[in-house]
């Protein structure tokens, strides 16, 4: 059967891999002229890498990762509020976790689709997705002038611009969560990188992440509340960072003036409230296009990545019957994806509160937190509920 992809992240190149070692005729549509590389990383939790084994592809990503197995929190003034053990999620999941850039991550996943098969089609944008009244196939037409009409389109176009949601629900209007994040990559000759550790800074109305990638780089993520979306003038990204951050430890401002302002952007985060319908006649939604978490989720990633595998998974035992394939796959993801949104909405209160005594009395029940059983918690809450048929077809 043919299927077109329409976006080359995460979602759609990874979703693109599994068909065709299902039989599938993949071919992908991007509108950006070079595969999609927003933000700067990610941490593949033990439920992405498990599917990622399945696929082939973990020996490559894990040659480019770093493997932390802590994560610490500190207060913007330097106090530990606590470690939490990545090793224990990794056990109670059953697979390892890893750091990787964006850019390296979707690298893998570009090469290794070309490799079994696939196509990639750039710089076509998606001008219009319409279907007949007395037919029930969506048509693509793309602003190139091509017209396609295949048996499957999986919209993957990401969450803040996707025709594809558009087509399904008749509107795409991504919810402003009022933070941003400045996020960036800092790369050093010097082996002075804790490789194992990830670092979470908490602050009043701000958060600063750490991410080792490997003894000589990390990526960062810098949170600040904003009442509403303004504007991007990287001339000025360092100097409305430390803004805010200038009192907080020296590793969170040396790095904010040691990262080269080519290496950092800023993002109005958005997500996207949680619906039951994915899709509309030959059309179906994955990753942040059906459900798009915040980054306080640490999940956004993962899940486009179980997309991937259980779409094709559903396909494939419909036959052609891609109507209930799409309805199978949608029952199978959208309470797990809901979940997990809403869990990211929740987390991103706490830490991005204004309320300096709220904020207080966090830091203080961290301190006291048994860490072992938040630990176990996450463990049980990013756990694949279908992880059995995972084990069976490896």
């Amino acid at each position: 059967m043919k299927v077109v992809i329409l976006g080359a992240g995460v979602a759609g190149l990874c979703s693109g891999i599994a068909l065709i070692q299902r039989g599938f005729n993949v071919e992908i549509f991007e509108r950006r002229a070079s595969p999609a590389t927003i933000g700067a990383g990610v941490v593949l939790w033990p439920n992405a890498t498990l599917v990622l084994k399945q696929l082939g592809l973990l020996p490559r990503i894990k040659k480019l990762s770093g493997a932390p197995n802590q994560m610490r929190r500190v207060s913007s003034s330097g106090q530990a509020l606590g470690n939490l053990d990545i090793e224990m999620i990794n056990e109670q999941i059953g697979g390892g976790s890893l750091s990787i850039s964006r850019s390296a991550l979707i690298d893998v996943m570009y090469h290794a689709f070309l490799e079994v098969g696939g196509r990639v089609h750039f710089s076509q944008e998606v001008a219009e997705l319409t279907s007949k009244s007395d037919v029930t196939k969506a048509s693509i037409r793309f602003r190139s002038g091509l017209v396609l009409t295949p048996e499957i389109i999986i919209g993957a176009e990401g969450r803040m611009n996707s025709p594809s949601r558009q087509y399904v629900l008749g509107h795409n209007t991504p919810v402003f969560q009022k933070f941003i994040n400045w996020v960036g990559i800092i790369e050093t000759e010097q082996s002075d990188i804790d490789n194992k550790v990830i670092f979470d800074f908490w602050g009043v109305g701000a958060r600063f992440g750490i991410v080792p990638l490997s003894p000589q780089s990390a990526y960062w993520a810098a949170g600040v509340t904003a009442s509403k979306v303004g504007e991007n003038k990287p001339e000025y990204y360092k100097d409305e960072m430390l803004a805010v951050f200038n009192a907080w430890p020296t590793q969170v401002t040396d790095l904010i003036r040691d990262t080269p302002t080519h290496k950092i952007n800023k993002i109005y985060v958005h997500d996207h409230d949680p619906v039951e319908t994915w899709h509309r006649n030959n059309l179906i939604l994955i990753g942040d296009a059906a459900h798009a978490p915040l980054p306080t989720s640490g999940q956004g990633a993962c899940q486009a990545i179980e997309d991937a595998w259980h779409i094709a998974r559903a396909l494939e035992q419909s036959g052609r019957d891609t109507l209930k394939a799409f309805q199978n796959f949608t029952d199978t993801r959208h309470a797990r994806t809901a979940g997990i949104t809403m869990a990211g909405r929740q987390f991103a209160q706490t830490v991005f509160s204004d309320d300096p005594e709220f904020c207080r009395a966090r830091d203080e029940a961290s301190k006291s937190a048994d860490f072992g059983i938040l630990a176990k918690a996450m463990a049980v809450g990013w756990a694949n509920p279908f992880g059995n048929l995972l084990a069976k077809e490896a």
